[in-house]
Protein backbone atom coordinates (compact mmCIF):
# COMPACT_ATOMS: atom_id res chain seq x y z
CA UNK A 1 0.00 0.00 0.00
CA UNK A 2 1.73 3.64 -0.65
CA UNK A 3 0.66 6.24 0.69
CA UNK A 4 1.08 9.57 -1.37
CA UNK A 5 2.73 12.45 0.44
CA UNK A 6 -0.77 14.82 0.09
CA UNK A 7 -2.21 12.38 2.56
CA UNK A 8 0.42 13.24 5.56
CA UNK A 9 -0.79 16.52 7.27
CA UNK A 10 2.03 17.46 9.66
CA UNK A 11 0.64 18.43 12.88
CA UNK A 12 3.73 19.41 14.82
CA UNK A 13 7.86 19.45 14.62
CA UNK A 14 9.63 20.38 17.44
CA UNK A 15 13.26 19.36 18.57
CA UNK A 16 13.91 17.60 22.13
CA UNK A 17 16.02 19.99 24.25
CA UNK A 18 17.74 17.30 25.39
CA UNK A 19 19.57 14.68 23.08
CA UNK A 20 18.26 17.17 20.25
CA UNK A 21 15.87 14.52 19.04
CA UNK A 22 14.03 16.01 15.68
CA UNK A 23 10.43 15.11 16.38
CA UNK A 24 7.41 15.08 14.12
CA UNK A 25 3.88 14.29 14.14
CA UNK A 26 1.80 13.96 11.01
CA UNK A 27 -1.82 12.70 10.49
CA UNK A 28 -1.95 9.89 7.99
CA UNK A 29 -4.50 8.59 5.70
CA UNK A 30 -4.19 5.88 3.36
CA UNK A 31 -5.74 6.23 -0.03
CA UNK A 32 -7.47 2.84 0.72
CA UNK A 33 -9.63 4.23 3.62
CA UNK A 34 -9.34 3.47 6.94
CA UNK A 35 -9.14 5.85 9.99
CA UNK A 36 -6.55 8.32 10.42
CA UNK A 37 -3.43 7.27 11.81
CA UNK A 38 -0.42 9.45 14.10
CA UNK A 39 2.70 9.09 12.62
CA UNK A 40 5.41 9.78 15.06
CA UNK A 41 8.76 10.29 13.25
CA UNK A 42 11.89 10.79 15.57
CA UNK A 43 15.50 11.68 14.16
CA UNK A 44 18.22 10.89 15.82
CA UNK A 45 21.31 12.08 13.78
CA UNK A 46 21.13 10.38 10.81
CA UNK A 47 19.13 7.31 12.71
CA UNK A 48 14.90 7.61 12.24
CA UNK A 49 12.53 5.84 14.05
CA UNK A 50 8.77 5.81 12.44
CA UNK A 51 5.67 4.57 13.44
CA UNK A 52 1.65 4.98 13.33
CA UNK A 53 -0.43 4.37 16.09
CA UNK A 54 -4.56 4.94 16.20
CA UNK A 55 -6.53 7.30 17.78
CA UNK A 56 -7.00 4.94 21.01
CA UNK A 57 -3.08 4.29 21.37
CA UNK A 58 -2.11 7.59 20.76
CA UNK A 59 -4.91 8.99 23.53
CA UNK A 60 -3.36 6.68 26.15
CA UNK A 61 0.08 7.54 25.33
CA UNK A 62 -1.15 11.16 25.91
CA UNK A 63 -2.69 11.49 28.88
CA UNK A 64 0.53 9.19 30.54
CA UNK A 65 2.75 11.72 29.09
CA UNK A 66 0.40 14.93 30.43
CA UNK A 67 -0.16 12.93 34.30
CA UNK A 68 3.42 12.26 34.09
CA UNK A 69 4.63 15.71 33.35
CA UNK A 70 1.90 17.10 35.68
CA UNK A 71 3.76 15.21 38.69
CA UNK A 72 7.54 15.87 37.83
CA UNK A 73 6.26 19.99 37.57
CA UNK A 74 4.35 19.53 41.07
CA UNK A 75 7.71 17.80 42.40
CA UNK A 76 9.77 20.36 41.30
CA UNK A 77 7.80 23.17 42.50
CA UNK A 78 7.62 21.27 45.92
CA UNK A 79 11.26 21.58 46.11
CA UNK A 80 11.43 24.63 45.19
CA UNK A 81 9.37 25.90 48.21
Amino acid sequence: MSLRMDDAGRIDQFTAPFGGQEIELLEVQYPAGGIPLLRVRIRERKRFTIFEIDPITAERWGNDMLQWARQQKAAAKDAED
